[in-house]
């Protein structure tokens, strides 16, 4: 099973403040939402509170250690990067998508084969960064210039 990463990041690597997005780019969200269709994503619980609801045609793990935290239905809550992994094998998937935050990006770096990498002109607050992976192996498969924002398949 392949493990990707997908993000969109500022100047800084920003990428939230005060548990929200930074940006709103209808084509990066359509992008995002052709890509994790039909998959398992990951999440961590903020991540999760921060979108209301689970994300539909796609199986939601939220990551958690909040023992109280009750889970909608459509939700699978798991303690761990491992028992998630576990999770999405078992339903047979070919590509889990950890979709933030920026907690769950910086855990599971060191196993991620793929990044799926918006960035944006942006250089202005955040409080939640992704981790550096630019001396990580990573390299660029493929890479499409949208303006003032540019998409990046990336791949070690």
């Amino acid at each position: 099973m392949k493990i990707s990463a997908i993000v969109a990041i500022g100047k800084k690597r920003q990428i939230g403040l005060d548990n929200k997005l930074l940006w709103h780019i209808k084509e990066d969200l359509q992008n995002f939402k052709k890509l994790t269709l039909g998959h398992h994503i990951l999440m961590g619980r903020k991540t999760f509170l921060s979108i209301g609801k689970p994300l539909p045609g796609r199986e939601n793990l939220v990551l958690t250690r909040d023992v109280h935290f009750q889970a909608p239905d459509g939700v699978l809550t798991v303690n761990s990067v491992e028992r998630a992994l576990i999770a999405a094998q078992v339903s047979g998937e070919k590509e889990l998508f950890i979709i933030g935050g920026g907690e769950i990006y910086k855990e599971t770096m060191p196993i991620l084969d793929r990044i799926y990498l918006t960035t944006v002109d942006y250089d202005g607050p955040a409080d939640t960064f992704f981790p550096e992976f630019k001396d990580l192996g990573f390299r660029v498969l493929e890479s499409r210039d949208c303006g003032n924002w540019k998409f990046e398949i990336l791949e070690r």
